[in-house]
């Protein structure tokens, strides 16, 4: 029998001082069985820093086609195309053609700097492409605020987000590669 995704859900508050968005946002997530704990509060940190209306989380890991996280706009064209990881350039390619903008979130203390020396000149041609990175640290204290219900609320201001969950409180900042 194969395993089912585990579903949470998160109340988000999202103050964005840098960008002016303000939001009160009810985020339904489904942690497909191979998705680590770490991975899925990234994909809240990529929704959370670039919260506007209609931005919503795809099918993710389980289609091939779709990012993490999109925004279409009302002629189901992508505008913004976000995804996470050291994915292959080709893939990077078809999301810069298929988007108005496309936003990469690299983490992996290992591996991200070394994918990204032999990737960077071949990505520099995406004029629509930001590559930011994550440090593996600030993951991983998101991570710790893990519950199947959460109220999340995040402030981000001068490139920094705080995402506070009752007690904790984590800090995050995202360090821009290109």
């Amino acid at each position: 029998m194969a395993l089912k995704s585990t579903v949470y859900k998160a109340a988000v508050n999202l103050a964005d001082m840098d960008r002016n968005v303000y939001l009160d946002q009810s985020l339904t997530l489904a942690q497909h069985p191979s998705e680590t704990d770490e991975r899925m509060m990234l994909r809240i940190l990529a929704w959370s820093l670039n919260a506007m209306e209609g931005l919503e989380f795809t099918k993710g890991l389980c289609v091939d086609d779709e990012p993490e996280v999109w925004k279409k706009n009302y002629s189901d064209e992508i505008e913004l195309w976000i995804e996470l990881g050291c994915p292959d350039e080709k893939w990077l390619r078809k999301a810069s053609a298929r988007s108005k903008e496309v936003i990469l979130y690299t983490y992996g203390d290992n591996a991200a700097p070394i994918w990204w020396q032999q990737n960077k000149s071949k990505l520099a041609r995406f004029e629509n492409l930001q590559v930011w990175n994550i440090q593996d640290t600030a993951i991983e204290q998101l991570a710790g605020l893990i519950a199947r219900t959460m109220q999340i609320q995040v402030t981000i201001q001068d490139g920094t987000a705080w995402f506070s969950c009752g007690e904790q409180s984590v800090e995050v900042r995202p360090e821009r590669w290109n």
